[in-house]
């Protein structure tokens, strides 16, 4: 049974939450509206099931044991659900949920004063936490397996520590880059989940899912050509079908058909395989100008002028996927499916010799 409301503390008598804090009463219904596509509950979710049936039977034991529920770390590409599953979590534990990310959280007394504003068994979502800085991170230890922190006043010889005690409450993080998550922060996650991409059919039962909460009509046909372009997330599927809305209110009076999703698609660069304009320059860069590869990822970003952590992290990570680009020790490989996607034969089949070993 979901808690009540809680009230704000001082006096202050505004709903509203704090900027830098996102605060939602468990079992109280989000705003219905239709830009909220976002699954409230484990019997909503589409996909990843593995997760969320590890994650049913954690909670539903936890909260027999009237305990809250272990840390939990989510990992995985962007888009994928990391902060909805957090948010569930939380509507199924019936606590409150506080959200915050990583960089936010500039100094230890920023983290100290979230910690000390929990109640018994609340929900404390950290994205990107491999981005909190090292002093924030190690006031976490603590937090997270004894339900402490210290707090130090004044400096030097005058210095005091005061050891505060914090309700129990469960740490969710959420990060695309587990590897660089230091080992003691790692460690003290009771649980850790990799979200994978979602598979065609279940992102078909997303968009048909997302078209009803928007009162779109969209068919079969259409719903599958939206799912083989939106590379595996929900998150994309979810941004192509607003597209697709707009164009066919506007180019064909609301009807959605496989034609006009396609024309939408091809408007906003997207190819039938879900490639963007920057996939596919990254695919010929390495076809076109260094023969198929090995080629690092250095030389590529410098040649496309785009950050490497971009490419790491929003554009490999689909191309490896998809069989398109394969990574090596001596650098990115172009596969044989990526030269046909992009219409060029390979130097070996003009050579009649047999396709490169992967390294």
């Amino acid at each position: 049974m979901a808690k009540p409301a809680r009230k704000r503390p001082r006096g202050k008598s505004s709903p509203e939450p704090e900027p830098e804090e996102t605060i939602s009463p468990a079992g109280v219904e989000e705003r219905e509206d239709k830009w909220n596509l976002r699954p409230r509950t484990f019997e909503e979710c589409i996909g990843q099931r593995d997760v969320v049936n590890a994650l049913s039977i954690s909670i539903q034991a936890a909260k027999e044991r009237g305990e809250p529920l272990d840390h939990v770390l989510f990992y995985g590409p962007p888009g994928l659900g990391k902060t909805t599953f957090a948010r569930i979590i939380a509507n199924e534990l019936g606590v409150q949920f506080k959200g915050t990310s990583g960089p936010a959280l500039e100094r230890g007394g920023d983290l100290v004063s979230i910690l000390t504003n929990l109640e018994e068994r609340d929900v404390l979502f950290i994205d990107e936490v491999h981005r909190l800085p090292r002093v924030v991170e190690e006031l976490l230890y603590s937090a997270m397996e004894d339900f402490t922190v210290d707090i130090i006043f004044d400096k030097g010889a005058h210095a005091r520590i005061y050891r505060s005690r914090l309700q129990p409450f469960t740490l969710v993080g959420a990060t695309t880059r587990a590897g660089l998550l230091s080992p003691p922060l790692r460690q003290r996650f009771g649980i850790v989940r990799e979200l994978r991409f979602y598979s065609p059919e279940e992102l078909v039962q997303a968009i048909h899912r997302s078209a009803r909460l928007m009162e779109v009509e969209v068919d079969e046909a259409s719903a599958r050509v939206l799912a083989e372009r939106s590379r595996g997330t929900i998150r994309i599927a979810n941004r192509l079908l607003r597209r697709v809305r707009d164009y066919a209110q506007v180019k064909a009076k609301g009807r959605v058909t496989p034609d006009i999703a396609d024309a939408a698609l091809k408007l906003e660069g997207i190819d039938e395989a879900g490639l963007t304009p920057l996939d596919r320059r990254l695919l010929e860069v390495i076809v076109l100008q260094h023969g198929g590869g090995p080629v690092g990822i250095e030389a590529l970003a410098a040649t496309l002028q785009e950050e490497v952590q971009t490419l790491e992290d929003m554009v490999e990570p689909f191309l490896l996927h998809s069989g398109l680009l394969a990574r090596t020790p001596k650098g990115r490989i172009a596969t044989e499916k990526a030269y046909q996607h992009l219409g060029v034969e390979s130097e070996e089949n003009r050579q009649g010799k047999p396709q490169r070993e992967l390294l």
